[in-house]
Parts: C-alpha cells; sequence; structure tokens
C-alpha cells in the first residue's frame, strides 16, 4: 500500500507545475471575467441610457438586467474549464508515453520497480482521478467568492436577481455537469469519467503490446466496450423493448462498472504479461 500512495505522489508531482498553472489560469481569467462583463453591461446600459434618455427601471424593462447567467456562459469563465479538461485528457496519454519517449525511457526503471504492475497502473489512474476531484473542488470554493464580487460589482436597479451557488450551477449546462447536485448525477458523471479513462488506459496497453496491430485491437476494444456500455439504449431505440428511467439507470450504472473492471483487468494484465521492458 505504501508503495502504491508513493507512486501516487509521484505521479502527481511530475504534473504540478502544470496542474498549478491550470488553477491559476481558471482563477485569474474567471475573476476577470466577473469584471469584464460587468464593465461591458454597464458601460453599455449607461450608453443607452443616455442616447434613448431612459431610466434604470425602463432600460431593465426594455433590455433585460444582468445575473449570474452572464459571467458563467461567457468564453472568460468556460474557457479554462475547456482547457483543463483537454489537458487532463491529454495526461491520460501522457501518463503512459512520456515513460517510454522521454529522455531516459523511464518505462524501464518503473516496470522493474519491485512492486506489483498493477500498482502502476492503478497510481496513473488515481493521480488522473484526484487531479479531477481537485480541479472541481477549487471551482467550488472560488465560485462564491466570484459571485459575491459580481453582487458588489452590479448595482441593484440593474440585477435580475442574487442567485446562490447551488442555483448558479444548476443554471449553467457546464457546473451541472461538474459540480453535481445529486449523489446520483456525482456517480453518472464521474463513473463515466473513471470508465472512459480505463478504456483508454486499455487500449494503450494494446498499442504498447502490439505496436501497429495494437492501435487497431485498441480501438475496437473502445468499439466494443462503447456497444457494451450503451446496449440498454440501443435496445430502447429499436422499439423491442422499453426500459423506465430507474431500470435503464440501473443497467447502465451495472454496465459501467462491468465495462470499468473489466478494462482494469485487462489493462493490467496487458501490463504485466505483454509489456516488456
Amino acid at each position: 500500500m505504501m508503495r502504491y500512495i508513493k507512486l501516487v505522489n509521484f505521479e502527481i508531482n511530475r504534473f504540478s507545475k502544470i496542474y498549478l498553472s491550470l488553477l491559476l489560469i481558471t482563477l485569474v481569467s474567471q475573476f476577470a471575467g466577473v469584471f469584464m462583463v460587468t464593465k461591458n453591461f454597464l458601460d453599455g446600459a449607461k450608453e443607452t441610457m443616455s442616447d434613448e434618455k431612459l431610466s434604470e427601471a425602463a432600460f431593465v424593462t426594455t433590455y433585460d438586467g444582468i445575473d449570474f447567467t452572464h459571467i458563467a456562459n461567457s468564453l472568460w469563465f468556460q474557457g479554462p474549464i475547456a482547457l483543463a479538461a483537454v489537458a487532463l485528457i491529454f495526461y491520460i496519454f501522457l501518463v503512459w508515453y512520456r515513460d517510454w519517449f522521454g529522455k531516459n525511457t523511464f518505462i524501464y526503471r518503473l516496470l522493474m520497480l519491485p512492486t506489483s504492475r498493477l500498482s502502476i497502473y492503478l497510481s496513473k489512474a488515481t493521480s488522473i482521478f484526484l487531479m479531477v476531484l481537485g480541479l472541481i473542488a477549487f471551482q467550488i470554493i472560488i465560485l462564491p467568492m466570484e459571485n459575491a464580487l459580481f453582487n458588489s460589482n452590479v448595482p441593484e436597479a440593474f440585477m435580475n436577481m442574487e442567485m446562490s451557488t447551488s442555483s448558479i450551477a444548476a443554471a449553467n449546462r457546464v457546473l451541472m455537469l461538474i459540480i453535481p447536485s445529486t449523489f446520483t448525477q456525482f456517480l453518472l458523471s464521474y463513473g463515466s469519467g473513471l470508465m472512459i479513462m480505463s478504456i483508454l488506459f486499455t487500449a494503450i496497453m494494446f498499442e504498447r503490446s502490439f505496436r501497429i496491430k495494437g492501435i487497431i485491437l485498441g480501438l475496437v476494444y473502445c468499439g466494443i466496450a462503447a456497444v457494451l456500455f450503451l446496449a440498454p439504449v440501443f435496445v430502447m431505440e429499436s422499439g423491442n423493448f422499453y426500459f423506465y428511467p430507474n431500470e435503464l439507470l440501473g443497467l447502465q450504472l451495472g454496465l459501467g462498472i462491468i465495462v470499468t473492471g473489466l478494462s482494469i483487468w485487462l489493462g493490467s494484465w496487458l501490463l504485466k504479461n505483454r509489456v516488456t521492458v
């Protein structure tokens, strides 16, 4: 267990500089977005009121006011979230391939460690999952601060409504996805993420085991896993069967667990028996 924890810590430290950069970009961009979006709105409102001789109440009645959804839907806010998502998806591949193609082909030393290769596999998966949770926790921490700054910058006359953190998350699709409001939604969002990561890890192990043929095998495996997971949906679309929402949810949760478990087992088996140093 201690070796596994050390491997997780090692993997996180290797990505720490990029990870901290993502956190900083998110912080600066989103707070800048609060200032820029509110400033542009208020400047535009003042110009319109001056040109059309409108009062604040008349302007809001005619053109509508502003609330935090204007911030949450802006590129300033969603851009760094998308950047972090792309970076972590890229890291799913980088976490393996940099060990093979780095200056010192570190994979040889890693696979020669006196520890189970399953621990190596799981440590890489765990490090990515922990970093995802860390980014989400960071967003949850700074969102109320951004909301408070927005409320202090916008005059009450122009405010559609003051929103709580939960209502902001519920009103934005991106935030609804990354900050689930229920445990079921959490399982769906992050369980699906774990499943996809395990499938991609297994595809990488196929490529590392069989090279060119492995690319084809990896793509085939991804296709099989996707079809298996989505089988209940395909059955419903065919019109032969109908599942109630709870039944469909239960089936997909069960299939997701099966696909994830199968992917971890197959990936670790390939790493142990087919990947050589």
